[in-house]
């Protein structure tokens, strides 16, 4: 590849990245699961002046570190736009993972392989959708990368004392991000057999610059360690002290140890890496006989990358507890080893033809799905609305019909000489046709933002609100300051607190409440129905709905409610 053409295609590639990942920035508000919690914390947070400990509502969240938060509290303090700041912290962690994967490629082997490990992986399916989602998964995938590219400049390419303290840093921002950045520092195991059987190309590590590591390492986490715990130890307050025992023992070592949910099989992320990191997975056969010839010439390039996602595999897979993204991190670094030869797999007759199958498979299904909904029995409609609340089902038909045909055109223009070209056309008619047009349909259901629209307009603006088994997204998109009584707490002792609460005003206090905290003391037919948003039912309930002198029969919020 020629300098100019090198040069047009980096242009093209950031210019795909950048429109691909932030289509649609602007046109929707946090949706679930994840999103509104951490949103409503950053808002909070900038709300409150109390960046320290966060808060959902008036209770302490503690389950996740505060990084991601704290990013986004700063990007909401500089623009004053939610829709905005909760997903540039994300947004930009993936352009910089895309970054560096196009950097390690061409410096462990030259500037075509970087390129090509950077567009594998930015239309592998996991990455892209979890980059345009404000998690926290896409945050600790760029400190892990970071971290495993730091370590692997100074063993592979230097030593470059440098990156090697700055790929530790960045694995204690991982831990402040998720808990799991240490993940990165795995790498070290193939490299420790690499040293033990003298493999070439790789550095040996001086006891100095160990110390130092571990110094960077526990940088970060101390500079939010030592005043979160200096502050609880201060506050004698036992909440702090439950807040700083859940987020440093429950959410960490007892999570992976004795993991309570998401329990899954051992070969789970197996699974996961055969579908959701398609279409770049498909690669790994015909790349696995260039492995193996490396691996035979005692390569350490290749041994550290496929060493690492291996013992990152394994130590995700021996917990019982396991999601989706859990596994994430290792795609970047599996594409950088595929990086070198991918252009020879893309060359292969058979590879073009199947990559145009799928591309044309893919759209026409789209096509078809989307023509149906749109065109088909009333019955789609109704089940979306049961799912997800006031959603136009045949507006989101045409989405899916649009989307299907751009795909459809750009591969047959392609054709099947350049296959794997149109099956990333048909992927990015995906993306854009989602971000443009599924964001502002889907926005009223899926952020709640069309539930308390409706409930503002109900009670009109002087009343005041009260939420009860309530969801993030309900208070974040409530039009104005709503009381809650706990979110963890039992749902039966937030309505009793809310019912208290409602007595001191019966005139203009309204609840809101899902409707599996309903009691028999509560009167149905006075209730105000308002739909079901998120899989929930949602009743709005004035004084008059509550029968007086009714004690409710005591019980207990079922446990799958209360760790959702």
């Amino acid at each position: 590849m020629i300098d100019s053409d090198a040069r047009r295609e980096r242009l093209f590639f950031w210019l795909t990245t950048i429109v691909l990942l932030f289509a649609g920035l602007g046109l929707r508000d946090p949706w679930p699961a994840d999103e509104p919690r951490f949103a409503l914390v950053a808002k909070q947070m900038v709300e409150s002046g109390q960046w320290l400990f966060p808060m959902r509502g008036d209770e302490l969240y503690p389950d996740k570190p505060p990084l991601l938060m704290w990013l986004q509290a700063i990007f909401y303090s500089l623009t004053g736009s939610l829709r905005l700041s909760f997903l540039l912290p994300t947004l930009l962690a993936s352009l910089g993972t895309l970054a560096l994967v196009r950097d390690l490629g061409r410096r462990l082997w030259n500037p075509q392989a970087g390129a090509y490990a950077a567009w594998a992986l930015l239309f592998a399916f996991q990455f892209t959708f979890q980059a345009k989602r404000a998690q926290i998964d896409p945050l600790v995938v760029f400190c892990i990368t970071l971290s495993v590219y730091g370590i692997l400049r100074h063993l592979l390419r230097g030593p470059d004392l440098k990156w090697w303290l700055i790929g530790w840093c960045a694995a204690g921002l991982g831990v402040i991000s998720k808990g799991v950045g240490v993940v990165a520092l795995l790498v070290l195991i193939p490299a420790a057999f690499a040293w033990w059987r003298a493999w070439l190309g790789i550095g040996r590590v001086r006891g100095v610059a160990w110390l130092g590591g571990i110094g960077m390492l526990l940088l970060p986490i101390l500079l939010w360690l030592i005043p979160m715990l200096l502050s609880v130890k201060a506050s004698g307050d036992p909440a702090l002290q439950g807040y700083a025992d859940n987020i440093l023992l429950k959410q960490t070592a007892e999570r992976y140890a004795k993991a309570w949910h998401h329990h899954q099989p051992w070969w789970y992320f197996l699974m996961v890496m055969a579908t959701q990191w398609l279409p770049a997975v498909a690669a790994v056969p015909f790349i696995a006989p260039r492995w193996r010839d490396a691996l035979k010439a005692r390569d350490s390039r290749v041994l550290l990358l496929l060493g690492w996602v291996a013992c990152v595999l394994l130590f995700f897979s021996l917990s019982s507890g396991k999601r989706e993204v859990y596994i994430l991190p290792a795609l970047p670094m599996l594409c950088v080893a595929m990086g070198p030869w991918l252009a020879d797999v893309v060359s292969r007759r058979g590879v073009r033809i199947g990559a145009f199958i799928a591309a044309v498979l893919f759209a026409g299904v789209l096509l078809g799905a989307g023509l149906a909904a749109a065109l088909g029995h009333p019955g789609f409609e109704d089940r979306l609305a049961s799912i997800r609340g006031t959603v136009d089902g045949d507006a989101l038909g045409w989405m899916l019909a649009a989307i299907g045909g751009a795909g459809l055109i750009a591969a047959l223009i392609l054709r099947p000489r350049r296959g794997v070209a149109a099956l990333y056309a048909v992927l990015a008619a995906l993306w854009l046709g989602y971000s443009f047009i599924g964001y502002p349909l889907l926005n009223d259901a899926s952020s709640s933002r069309g539930l308390m629209r409706a409930v503002g307009a109900k009670i009109g603006p002087e009343a005041e609100l009260a939420l009860v088994a309530w969801k993030e997204q309900n208070l974040l998109m409530a039009d104005r300051p709503a009381r809650t009584f706990g979110f963890k707490r039992d749902f039966a002792l937030q309505l009793a607190d809310a019912r208290d609460w409602q007595r001191e005003a019966p005139a203009t206090r309204w609840i809101l409440l899902h409707d599996i905290a309903l009691d028999e003391c509560i009167d149905q037919a006075r209730a105000v129905d308002m739909g079901i948003y998120n899989r929930r039912r949602w009743l709005l309930l004035p004084a008059a709905a509550m029968r007086a002198g009714c004690t409710p029969t005591p019980h207990s919020t079922p446990e799958a409610e209360l760790a959702e």
